[in-house]
């Protein structure tokens, strides 16, 4: 699956099966596109709905966690704040510090 289907894919499903807006479901799927060519060729997006499907509450939260059990599940990724919806808040610590 190429990374343009593989997001597309995402982008559909999130808006269609999980609720998110236009905007966010595009966002959600820039990111979890970001982190499979980064850390997970293999990732598919069923393992990402998958994830979705096993938590609660807004489709934000939900995607957050599971990019965050992605990333926990793979042995590279130390830090998934950069494919989470959230990012880096004001309470995360500056990603450019020590750069």
């Amino acid at each position: 699956m190429s990374d343009d289907t593989f997001e597309s894919e995402l982008r559909d499903a999130f808006e269609d099966k999980f609720g998110a807006d236009g905007d966010t479901a595009a966002a959600a799927a820039e990111k979890a596109t970001a982190f499979r060519e980064d850390y997970d060729e293999h990732l598919t997006a069923q393992d990402v709905f998958d994830r979705l499907e096993s938590r609660e509450g807004e489709f934000e939260h939900r995607y957050d966690f599971a990019i965050g059990d992605l990333a926990a599940a793979t042995e590279d990724c130390t830090d998934s704040r950069e494919y989470r919806l959230a990012g880096f808040d004001e309470k995360a610590a500056d990603p450019d510090v020590g750069s």
